[in-house]
């Protein structure tokens, strides 16, 4: 008697695969900022300037902002403008700096996120999380660069 073992096709990652992962866990961190009155671009552009070692000058923050979400200058600098409304920025000088309520809104959003995010990555096998992190970090590598001489 001949038995045959039913087998699972673990899913290919590709770009629709990715994208798909991409924005299911974007809309829960949006889901937790839009309770902030806060925007993606805002939460991306005032992390980096909590994260920062030092005041940042708005280009080094858009130069940042750039770098991770491949945005329009202008549109980074609306939202610095934006941030600096709210009162989440201050000019210093030539720099911006993160106001103390831009901090603690920076630390509210990641206290909020943090149990969301354990329950989202929980579970994973390291080895698993490891080869996705290679995988993850060629593919970035190979899209900045084709899109690197697509604008040159």
């Amino acid at each position: 008697m001949t038995t045959t073992a039913s087998t699972t096709t673990a899913p290919v990652a590709d770009a629709r695969a990715l994208g798909l992962a991409h924005y299911a866990a974007r809309g829960v961190l949006e889901h937790v900022l839009a309770r902030h009155g806060t925007t993606f671009q805002q939460q991306i552009a005032l992390r980096a300037a909590v994260t920062a070692g030092a005041p940042q000058t708005p280009d080094d923050l858009v130069t940042q902002v750039r770098g991770s979400l491949k945005a329009d200058p202008a549109d980074i600098r609306a939202t610095l403008d934006e941030l600096l409304a709210k009162q989440l920025l201050v000019a210093d000088g030539a720099h911006l700096r993160p106001t103390d309520a831009g901090r603690e809104l920076v630390a509210a959003v990641g206290a909020e996120t943090a149990p969301i995010t354990a329950r989202i990555w929980g579970g994973i096998p390291a080895e698993d999380l490891a080869a996705a992190g290679r995988v993850l970090a060629l593919v970035t590598e190979r899209a900045n660069a084709e899109l690197s001489a697509l604008t040159t």
